[in-house]
């Protein structure tokens, strides 16, 4: 969430920053909506301080034997008292209004974000393996196969039988392939508890609404997401464990030496894809339950433009140490997620559709995340708090790596190999699948 009293202070720069993302502007919006706020909160302590002031001269009124005064006072008194009760129920709407017009307003991007209006705005920033794809190109005598082709020939991936369970958009896993899809989760967990600092966490699963507004699932994204009822309210099935990780410092105090905090953690995930129909309906890219390893950062403001950069380099070792081709893209203004200041993409090389796909997406957010969390450090020897800053990003998604080893590692008799770095949780097996 945006500060209104920035937001006060530049509102040619929010504006500015609003139509870079296609928006219109705002500001004069919700200036009027403070200015409307601020007015009615100094008639109230107008009020409460005449209030003050008129039971102390009742009391003048009374040791000077004045009744009519005192009887004048007391109803004054009386009509004051019911204006602030009416007033502080006016002061809670106002605020709500205003919050809730701030927390429709994306993130601002950075400076450095390229411009652009969709996806096709969006700049390589950095890519890996291109002579992989050369070299196992040259080797493929045969058209290579989408993932769902080498699953579904080798019996270990029905989509059919989940359909009937689920419905569309669930896949069930079998055998070797199940097996794959484990090692790939467990494989990504130990490399970045191991070599890259992360704190392992197994969070719920079921989150609370404010927990879903800490991190701009709510109010924007509620179709996008899963509830199931409880008690007199609802939890959330999470889209994305980055909802519980962030969530774990929300109306906190740290002190800047606790920072940064590094976690990660291999969760279900669960979307409703409510905007995707007829898009990516074949196979296991667009599923409603899939599993993802996630990254959470919390850092002071200073840190968190080099931890974005960081998270990415972890991020993209995952793919490096699979051997799995990739380019890394900064997403443009218009292509950036609500919450976030700058996102890189990372877009693994498949194969079976001759095009790079996301497989992750990591974003540095300020502290957009922290004023809706109310998430706070304490730097040493300073008055007052500030905001923590949060990054999250995927290190990475598990389907869609198991989609990538399908593709990248497929051999023309339809098995497929097993990257070395998978060998040990895969009890030595070099390969599954094929004649």
């Amino acid at each position: 969430m945006l500060d209104i009293k920035w937001i006060r202070e530049n509102p040619a720069a929010l504006d500015q920053a609003l139509q870079a993302r296609s928006m219109a502007p705002q500001s004069e919006a919700l200036i009027a909506l403070d200015e409307e706020r601020r007015a009615h909160l100094g008639r109230l302590q107008e009020a409460q301080e005449r209030r003050n002031a008129a039971s102390k001269e009742i009391g003048n009124a009374m040791r000077a034997g004045d009744a009519a005064k005192a009887e004048a006072l007391k109803a004054e008194v009386v009509d004051i008292k019911t204006f602030i009760q009416g007033g502080e129920a006016e002061e809670r709407r106002l605020i709500k209004a205003l919050n809730d017009a701030l927390a429709v307003i994306p993130n601002l991007p950075l400076p450095d974000v390229p411009f652009g209006r969709d996806e096709s705005g969006n700049v390589e920033h950095r890519s890996f393996g291109r002579e992989l794809i050369d070299s196992r190109r040259a080797g493929m005598r045969n058209k290579p196969r989408e993932h769902f082709e080498l699953g579904e020939a080798m019996g270990l991936m029905d989509f059919e039988v989940a359909a009937r369970i689920s419905g569309s958009r669930f896949t069930v896993l079998k055998g070797e392939l199940a097996r794959l899809e484990r090692a790939i989760g467990q494989f990504m967990l130990d490399l970045h508890t191991e070599e890259h600092g992360y704190t392992e966490v197994q969070p719920p699963l079921l989150v609370r609404d404010e927990a879903l507004f800490g991190t701009n699932q709510l109010p924007k994204f509620e179709e996008d997401l899963f509830f199931t009822p409880h008690g007199e309210s609802r939890l959330g099935l999470i889209p994305t464990a980055e909802v519980p990780l962030t969530n774990l410092v929300r109306e906190q105090i740290l002190a800047q030496e606790q920072l940064p905090l590094r976690f990660t953690a291999l969760t279900p995930c669960f979307r409703s894809e409510a905007g995707s129909a007829g898009r990516d309906t074949r196979g296991m890219l667009r599923q409603h339950q899939f599993n993802k390893v996630e990254l959470v950062s919390i850092t002071d403001a200073e840190s968190s433009i080099a931890e974005h950069e960081r998270m990415t380099e972890c991020a993209e070792a995952v793919l490096k140490t699979l051997e799995l081709p990739f380019r890394t893209m900064v997403l443009c203004t218009g292509d950036m997620g609500f919450g976030a200041r700058k996102t890189y993409d990372i877009e693994v090389w498949l194969p079976g559709q001759n095009a790079y796909r996301e497989i992750s997406s990591c974003s540095v957010c300020g502290d957009f995340q922290a004023r809706r969390m109310d998430a706070r450090y304490r730097v040493k020897d300073e008055k007052g708090t500030r905001y923590v800053h949060t990054l999250n990003g995927s290190g990475t998604a598990v389907g869609r790596a198991l989609i990538a080893v399908l593709e990248n590692y497929q051999n023309e008799d339809g098995s497929v190999s097993v990257p070395d770095a998978l060998r040990r949780y895969m009890g030595g097996r070099e390969r599954i699948g094929g004649r």
